[in-house]
């Protein structure tokens, strides 16, 4: 008499693991469904619209020549002697790129949790495709930056440098701060809605913090070395040194940052997947 044919699990979910552990052989065994995401988020973002991605650039665009009003002619901020159209485009740019991954990765437990409830697959993948989702969108909107780029390095108004070749360098580090205290704040927001509330307050604050309207050159005293401590900032001035010659930078400011951002990490990292396996009991 033939015996039963045995079955083999091909996967065993566990919820036994390192707290420091990102889990990243899992998420690229994962990567389709990242792919699936993204192309989500990506076209769902214009459904329904008229201009569709023409408002990558109508964003920039408006909020730059508000800018250049506001804090270029009415408060005269000083630029570094960067064209004002070029100085605030730069910052814009890089601020949407940091706030969305920020705003979009702080609720990912209480957003999801009707599919994380359904089906398991890495709670990792759904950070990580909100990143790489604004990453093109980032794309987009830095090829509007280029552009006038051109236009004022033709004239000669603008000196880049050695420090350009920094840039893909800073735009990781800033997806990986988002990504960090993306990971703290969904998983406080699972018991303490009130975080959301307070991230969206403290983000639109943080703008004013970080060298968006204004270089670090125009602050003085304890102010200056307090902005020093804010992550952007080093990311911030190390951009604007490489592309347009000018700015207050040193190597000290973007090392503080990278110390910072990955202490931030490992924070986030820990909390997330603490959170992780009981958030269901809270959401």
């Amino acid at each position: 008499m033939l015996e039963p044919k045995q079955q083999q699990w091909t996967e065993t979910i566990e919820s036994n693991h390192s707290l420091f552990d990102l889990k990243l052989k899992e998420v690229w065994r994962y990567k389709d469904l990242v792919y699936m995401f993204v192309k989500r988020d990506f076209v769902s973002s214009f459904k329904q619209t008229i201009l569709g991605p023409l408002w990558f650039f109508i964003n920039p665009i408006f909020t730059t020549i508000v800018f250049v009003f506001v804090f270029g002619n009415i408060a005269k901020l000083s630029t570094d002697s960067i064209p004002q159209v070029l100085f605030y485009l730069s910052g814009i740019t890089l601020w949407n790129y940091f706030s969305s991954c920020l705003t979009g990765t702080s609720n990912i437990f209480t957003a999801n949790a009707s599919i994380f409830g359904k089906v398991y697959f890495p709670r990792l993948v759904m950070p990580i495709t909100i990143v790489i989702s604004n990453l093109m969108k980032f794309g987009v909107q830095f090829t509007l930056f280029l552009a006038v780029w051109i236009f004022y390095f033709s004239k000669g108004e603008i000196e880049p440098n050695i420090w350009i070749l920094a840039t893909p360098f800073l735009i990781v580090l800033m997806a990986i701060f988002a990504l960090g205290v993306g990971m703290i704040f969904s998983a406080l927001t699972t018991k303490y809605r009130d975080l959301q509330m307070l991230l969206t307050f403290g983000v639109s604050l943080m703008m004013y913090a970080t060298p968006v309207i204004y270089p670090v050159s125009s602050i003085e005293g304890v102010w200056k070395e307090l902005a020093y401590y804010n992550p952007l900032t080093g990311i911030f001035e190390c951009f604007k040194y490489g592309w347009m010659g000018q700015g207050e930078f040193t190597v000290e400011m973007l090392l503080i940052s990278t110390g910072i951002i990955l202490i931030l990490l490992v924070i986030g990292t820990v909390t997330f997947n603490k959170v992780e396996k009981s958030f269901m009991d809270t959401v």
